[in-house]
């Protein structure tokens, strides 16, 4: 996507989320220093041919985890996210409008990873709580207080294209199966630079947020809802440059 629309979306969530700075419950549970973002970098390391995303927090990055509420609707995801300049052909999207953001995120109700044993205990299916990555593609939706949401499709739309590892949601929605480690203040990724196009030069920013899922009615069969999106930014805890002008640019 050109820089430009990219930071013009950005701008808007801004606005939209303005109102977010008093922290609506349930989110407002999570609003520690766990969530409060001093440093964030992305690094080339030409001896591996990786990108290293990493994120350092006030508190211990990756400590605080959602509570589990027992069902997909309106289920608590908590993200360290990193908004970028990328294209979503880039990431193996088909070509789209939006923000391609990589988010490590968190969530007990669910495990949206069908591909990876984050835990490794043998069941595939129980480890939505630990912290994994996703790329999405975000767009602007004025039904969330945080006023973004991962980009929805219709089942049928065949002219979407998701990567192979994606779950087989109707979203611009990856689970890539990159490894997330946390020591202290610091969250951190690697990403295969083949993996992203061989791309080195895009700009990014440093979010942490909660999100919602939302599951009911037409979403209940994974069709869009007019009410809700299926996965939406609910409240924006920690935002690096404090204007998400997206400033900071790859190491090389």
């Amino acid at each position: 996507m050109h820089k430009s629309l990219t930071t013009t979306l950005l701008a808007l969530w801004l606005i939209t989320s303005a109102a977010t700075a008093q922290i609506h419950s349930p989110a407002a549970v999570y609003n520690n220093a766990d969530f409060t973002i001093q440093s964030a970098s992305i690094t080339y390391n030409n001896t591996l041919d990786m990108l290293i995303f990493e994120m350092q927090v006030k508190g211990t990055a990756g400590r605080t985890v959602p509570n589990p509420i027992g069902r997909m609707n309106g289920a608590p995801v908590l993200a360290y996210v990193f908004p970028t300049t990328l294209k979503p052909t880039d990431v193996g999207f088909s070509a789209t409008d939006g923000i391609v953001a990589m988010g490590l995120t968190s969530h007990p109700d669910m495990d949206d990873t069908p591909l990876w044993d984050e835990n490794n205990d043998g069941v595939f299916d129980n480890d939505g709580i630990v912290w994994h990555p996703h790329w999405v593609v975000l767009a602007k939706d004025s039904r969330v207080p945080g006023g973004l949401s991962v980009k929805e499709f219709k089942k049928e739309d065949k002219a979407v294209t998701l990567p192979k590892t994606a779950p087989g949601i109707p979203m611009y929605f990856d689970s890539p199966g990159y490894n997330v480690v946390r020591s202290g203040q610091t969250i951190r990724m690697g990403v295969p630079l083949y993996r992203i196009n061989n791309r080195k030069d895009f700009s990014f920013d440093a979010v942490s947020c909660y999100l919602e899922m939302s599951m009911g009615g037409t979403h209940a069969h994974h069709e869009p809802s007019p009410t809700k999106p299926m996965l939406g930014v609910y409240a924006v805890y920690s935002v690096l440059s404090g204007k998400l002008t997206l400033p900071y640019t790859v190491k090389k």
